[in-house]
């Protein structure tokens, strides 16, 4: 006998913006600090945090139904995924890239969602985050590190390989820098080419200074469409780039990257990648929705999608590489 249907999942979705506000509310507040720290009643937590008994109360109760809190009697505690993620003193804390991720210029890429459909791309102007120097990028880098930063070490994982002797790597616009400087820290004779706006450099910079091979690394201002992009490189990396433009534009700048290598280099490319139905698995097919509101034809690529415009601009061999326990997969590229 089939189920009933319910609106549960259409209340769900139009309240979903609570939950958003919810979560950055509960960051902003350190409340997840405080209740790991042993604050965990509503009067020690209202006191702690300088907030009213009612609002902390429905606060730590609706953080509860959504799955961040547990609650046994009057007692708060902390879910495994909230002690790993949102107490400040955890060494996987993420909190910091609600910096970026409820952004005002992001959520306010979402207001008019219908328009963007009809139009096939951002209502932003200029051309949404991809215009030349956005100041989201810088946004970027410093909120998102420690998010990247397991995809960055399981890609450098893949770059350095059995590799021997020096070799030389560029990364095409290297936000934060993880993923080239995990490259440099793994191989200690990798020297790294970093390329992005110049903003985002200085954040790129101070990473590889705190990781201590700023000996090692260079960079380059600019596009990654116009740059010289230099040439003789033995991997080329391409981390999260490729899903902020359209076909064409992708193919332009995979030649440009296919022109930079030296004959036996390799490009490794970081995405989110959907399966060929576009729907699967939904927590990677569904970033396509980011790129409509944000970019003018930026997409979630599928691999067949990748290969066509690695083909095309010159890769002969691509290999499609999980990097679990991340969502997203790396391509291995050969001329």
């Amino acid at each position: 006998m089939s189920s009933q249907p319910s609106p549960s999942l259409f209340f769900q979705t139009a309240n979903a913006y609570q939950r958003t506000h919810a979560i950055v509310a509960a960051v902003q507040l350190d409340l997840f600090t405080a209740v790991g720290d042993g604050a965990q009643t509503v009067p020690e937590l209202a006191e702690r945090l300088q907030a009213s008994e009612r609002g902390m109360r429905i606060l730590c109760d609706y953080l509860v139904c959504i799955g961040f809190l547990t609650k046994t009697g009057a007692t708060y505690g902390l879910t495994q995924d909230a002690a790993a993620f949102l107490d400040r003193s955890s060494p996987s804390y993420l909190g910091g890239a609600l910096e970026f991720l409820a952004s005002p210029l992001l959520t306010e890429a979402f207001k008019d969602v219908a328009a963007a459909v009809r139009k096939g791309g951002t209502m932003l102007k200029d051309g949404g985050v991809m215009a030349p120097e956005h100041p989201i990028w810088v946004k970027f880098a410093r909120a998102m590190a420690p998010a990247v930063a397991p995809q960055a070490a399981l890609a450098a994982q893949l770059v350095v390989g059995g590799a021997k002797g020096p070799i030389r790597v560029l990364d095409v616009a290297a936000g934060h820098g993880l993923f080239g400087i995990e490259v440099a820290r793994r191989h200690a004779e990798a020297r790294v080419v970093a390329l992005d706006w110049p903003g985002v450099l200085e954040v790129a910079l101070e990473n590889a200074r705190k990781a201590g091979i700023e000996g090692r690394y260079e960079t380059i201002p600019g596009s990654a469409l116009e740059a010289d992009l230099g040439s003789g490189y033995d991997a080329v990396l391409l981390p999260n780039i490729l899903h902020h433009f359209d076909v064409p534009t992708c193919e332009r700048l995979l030649g440009r990257v296919r022109a930079a290598l030296a004959p036996r280099g390799k490009a490794f490319t970081v995405e989110f990648i959907p399966d060929e139905d576009r729907v699967s698995p939904p927590e990677v097919a569904t970033f396509s929705m980011m790129m409509l509101g944000t970019t003018s034809g930026g997409d979630a690529y599928t691999f067949s999608e990748l290969e066509s415009m690695l083909r095309k601009a010159g890769f002969s061999r691509n290999e499609l590489r999980p990097l679990p326990p991340s969502l997203q997969k790396a391509v291995i590229s050969q001329p």
